[in-house]
């Protein structure tokens, strides 16, 4: 069975083991998290984008997988902007909406959050091959293995369902019945696309079972994971990132701790 998640190894960021970009994004992430201010934001996202090039990602391969960050990040902000904690100048108030200085500040400092957030993590995501982060998640943080081993299956079954979708659609329509009524109609292929996964997980569960997948004996792994000089690497680079957004935005007067809120 072939998945929609394979990833090529084109470049040495494909290369790097993926729980090595999990702790680089998650680094970055709680820290950003931690504090809402125009500052750390910024400056995450700026040594970012200095960044990103290197990571292998084709231009159009980036805007297309980061649209999704590109448009939330407006989107939060205009909800901040409008309905935000007023503060300092109030220049358009009705009902429940104030426009203010403090809602425009605040709302800058989200839409900037929500890309220093996103889009480093959407770029590692994208360079990460499933097979690759089943076998660092079980060899290198030790997860238990069957736990790891059901995961991988599940995605490996992704890429499947958009196919099972348009198949089972053109057979639908080739029959007749697929002509009228858009909601029954998804109804309808929504429950046998279910039926269909129910089956086909259990067909599934039952050939790894049959082949000792749930064994209950110390595994062995037909591919090492190694946590070598790149991966330190890629994890510094997150590190830095984070400490570096702390420093400035410390020393700046701009960090704003959540839980002082």
């Amino acid at each position: 069975m072939t998945s929609l998640l394979v990833v090529e190894r084109t470049t040495a960021m494909h290369r790097v083991n993926p729980v090595a970009k999990l702790l680089a994004a998650l680094t970055i992430a709680i820290v950003l998290v931690l504090t809402i201010d125009v500052v750390s934001a910024g400056v995450a996202l700026a040594v970012e984008a200095l960044l990103l090039p290197f990571a292998g990602v084709r231009p159009r391969t980036f805007w297309i997988r980061t649209a999704p960050v590109w448009i939330a990040a407006p989107l939060a902000a205009l909800t901040i902007a409008l309905y935000g904690q007023p503060g300092g100048t109030v220049h358009f108030s009705w009902f429940l909406i104030h426009v203010s200085d403090g809602s425009l500040h605040l709302a800058l400092a989200t839409s900037l959050r929500v890309l220093a957030i996103g889009l480093p993590s959407v770029v590692l995501f994208i360079t990460i091959d499933p097979t690759d982060l089943a076998d660092g998640l079980a060899q290198v943080l030790h997860l238990p293995s069957r736990f790891v081993l059901g995961a991988l299956a599940g995605m490996r079954l992704v890429g499947l369902f958009a196919q099972d979708w348009q198949a089972l659609e053109a057979a639908r329509r080739a029959r007749g019945v697929a002509d009228r009524g858009r909601i029954r109609r998804f109804l309808g292929m929504a429950f046998a696309l279910l039926v269909l996964s129910v089956r086909r997980g259990s067909k599934l569960a039952t050939a790894m079972e049959g082949r000792a997948f749930g064994a209950p004996v110390r595994r062995t792994w037909a591919r090492e994971s190694r946590f070598g000089a790149a991966e330190w690497t890629v994890v510094a680079a997150g590190l830095l990132i984070a400490a570096l957004a702390v420093v400035v935005s410390v020393a700046t007067g701009s960090w704003n701790f959540i839980g002082a809120r």
